[in-house]
């Protein structure tokens, strides 16, 4: 099949795939603390229904797959879908965005079936605090899930991503710092996004990576960039001068990288975004669920991609915010 590019000129890689809307946490900058409106399960998409789009996907040069939720863990038979997309021929990277607080279970299963790489969201090591900004005192069960996946290497490396948000997340900077340093762990902060359900995100909270590199070498001196040549790469990645651990900076607000965007996503209902903060989307269930044929679903989504949005604007004044909460685009 013809390779995914939009009218930009950018090829499309990588496919991030939500699996469920629903959360086992309720995040202060996510959702509200009674939840959200869950979709009903008839709107959700079937695996199979996610298989078959990979496997278009991957036909048209899509290179990685993330699956996401909500919280994909809360899904039952997960690994299954794992072992699955882990046998599509092209398919380079499987990899899983999760709270963490199912891993202890699910960590063998999910390596067995062929996962290899993992981010697990994680915004402070302080309990009290966890617990005020997940509505979950936690911690531990993160923690102890952390633990399990160390005892099984084929996933590498584990991530762990926090959201940087101003007067928050300051003070825990360097306590992170040597928890990764420690643990081997790749620590990145992500800026804070207006994707919060309850639209309260302010410019003002955002603490930039550029704010937090600051910290890290005022106390452990210059950091060392490490360059992979992938001009898609989100992160800005570092290592210590001693070359031990790996910190990262996800800087979409103060060092927005969409000119070399190779992503799309697709809800748990079967809509494709091409941008996290898309006004519109389109409707690929209703295509899944109304014809057998791979090639319409593939000029469906080559349509779509062809109209990928240049940038998201944000602090922009023609900036609008995406039309559904990071729980429901998926992460």
């Amino acid at each position: 099949m013809e390779l995914l590019v939009d009218s930009y000129g950018r090829r499309i890689k990588s496919m991030r795939i939500s699996i469920t809307d629903k959360c086992n946490f309720r995040c202060t900058y996510c959702m509200p603390a009674e939840g959200l409106p869950w979709l009903r399960k008839a709107e959700i998409l079937s695996y199979e229904e996610i298989l078959r789009i990979a496997r278009v996907a991957v036909k048209m040069g899509v290179e990685q797959i993330r699956l996401t939720g909500g919280e994909p863990l809360v899904r039952r038979d997960l690994p299954d879908l794992v072992h699955q997309l882990h046998t599509i021929d092209g398919l380079r990277s499987l990899s899983l965005t999760t709270n963490g607080i199912l891993l202890k279970q699910q960590a063998k299963a999910l390596a067995d079936g062929g996962l290899t790489r993992i981010n697990v969201s994680l915004d402070s090591l302080i309990r009290e605090k966890f617990a005020k900004l997940t509505r979950r005192d936690q911690i531990e069960r993160v923690l102890e899930g952390l633990a399990e996946l160390e005892k099984y290497p084929s996933i590498h490396p584990i991530k762990i991503n926090a959201v940087a948000i101003r007067d928050y997340s300051e003070d825990e900077v360097l306590d992170f710092v040597r928890f990764a340093r420690h643990k081997a762990y790749v620590m990145r902060w992500i800026e804070f996004m207006p994707l919060d359900a309850d639209q309260i995100w302010r410019k003002e909270d955002i603490l930039t990576g550029g704010e937090i590199k600051t910290i890290i070498e005022a106390a452990y001196g210059p950091l060392v960039p490490i360059t992979t040549g992938d001009p898609s790469e989100t992160a800005r990645r570092y290592t210590f001068s001693d070359g031990i651990g790996e910190v990262g900076f996800i800087n979409p607000v103060s060092e927005p990288f969409c000119a070399n965007c190779d992503r799309i996503r697709l809800t748990a209902d079967g809509q494709l975004r091409t941008c996290l903060f898309a006004t519109e989307e389109t409707d690929l269930r209703a295509i899944l669920r109304s014809s057998d044929d791979d090639e319409v679903l593939a000029a469906t989504i080559r349509q779509a991609v062809w109209h990928k949005e240049l940038k998201h604007y944000i602090g922009d004044k023609r900036f609008k915010r995406a039309n559904r909460s990071m729980s429901m685009i998926g992460g």
